[in-house]
């Protein structure tokens, strides 16, 4: 087999689907008799950040776990976002950001690179922006390769797009 075989490894988050988790976790935040007179609230900042607001740190992860059902349920990866430390806000009420990530941070890419380098699979491995590109000979090490990245990920939900066997 003479010809090139490749793959991107890529991390990202429907953004829409994000939105409409937000919004499936407000409407039931003001539904639930738990919340009843609560500040609680969750909103969207620069598509990067959901800043999550309440009256305690109890009421606070609850809206976590709301929010964190609704994602679930629209495929939206939790391990993709990043849980700040809970702060003091305005009127006695907490807050929290949470960072979404989007691509694939340069030192967790160079440890997946490092993980394929240390298996001897014959492939080459690239970073290229926020995404990896892993091309090779044949389609089986490239398989490889996915079930390598599926089992030590570095913590990441990644996806492989852009097959070309």
């Amino acid at each position: 087999m003479a010809s090139e075989c490749s793959f991107d490894v890529v991390c990202k988050v429907d953004l829409d689907e994000v939105k409409n988790a937000v919004s499936q976790a407000m409407k039931e935040i003001g539904q639930r008799y738990d919340f009843k007179g609560s500040v609680s609230k969750i909103e969207l900042k620069d598509d990067k950040i959901l800043v999550l607001t309440s009256d305690d740190e109890v009421k606070l992860k609850a809206v976590i776990d709301v929010l964190q059902t609704k994602l679930h349920k629209r495929g939206v990866s939790i391990r993709s976002m990043e849980y700040g430390k809970i702060e003091p806000a305005a009127k006695g009420t907490v807050r929290q950001e949470v960072t979404i990530h989007q691509g694939i941070p340069v030192e967790k890419a160079k440890g997946l690179i490092k993980a394929v380098k240390d298996a001897k699979i014959k492939v080459q491995a690239s970073i290229q922006g926020d995404q990896l590109r892993v091309s090779g000979k044949s389609r089986d090490d490239l398989q490889e390769v996915i079930a390598l990245f599926k089992k030590d990920d570095q913590g990441l939900d990644l996806q492989f797009t852009n097959y070309r066997g």
